[in-house]
């Protein structure tokens, strides 16, 4: 009875031993420092625009969005991610990046996660579809 009650034990502890956790969901993905605009709501920018994201220290989030400044804050934990819109500068430009600006300052509460792939960082909303793609300034 004892040999079978260690078996079984010895049992259970291999079969949990070999259990995997997602860490990938866990990681904290490094968004510090500025990128680029590359992809807003599935459409590509304009060729010219500015539009920027600058993540700092202490959740204080910057840029541009493809015709004004703008300011705000963000949070993140692991993949989570929340951005928090604070304000903008009111600049007039062209149509094009005005429409663009338009759906950037839409897009930025819509984040609720980040992903890092080859190099461009993914901001997904809470149904997993990209809402912003940017690639890191240098």
């Amino acid at each position: 009875m004892l040999k079978q009650t260690f078996l079984l034990s010895a049992l259970l502890f291999g079969l949990t031993a070999c259990q995997s956790t997602d860490v990938a969901n866990q990681e904290t993905v490094p968004l510090q420092g500025s990128w680029h605009v590359e992809a807003v709501q599935g459409q590509p920018t304009v060729d010219y625009s500015p539009a920027q994201i600058t993540f700092a220290d202490e959740g204080k989030l910057s840029g541009n969005n493809s015709c004004n400044n703008f300011f705000g804050q963000y949070s993140q934990q692991g993949q989570a991610l929340k951005i928090i819109p604070g304000g903008s500068t009111m600049k007039a430009c062209v149509d094009a990046l005005m429409q663009q600006e338009h759906k950037v300052m839409q897009a930025l509460p819509l984040v609720a996660k980040a992903k890092l792939v080859q190099g461009r960082l993914t901001l997904l909303s809470s149904d997993d579809k990209p809402v912003l793609v940017l690639s890191q300034l240098k």
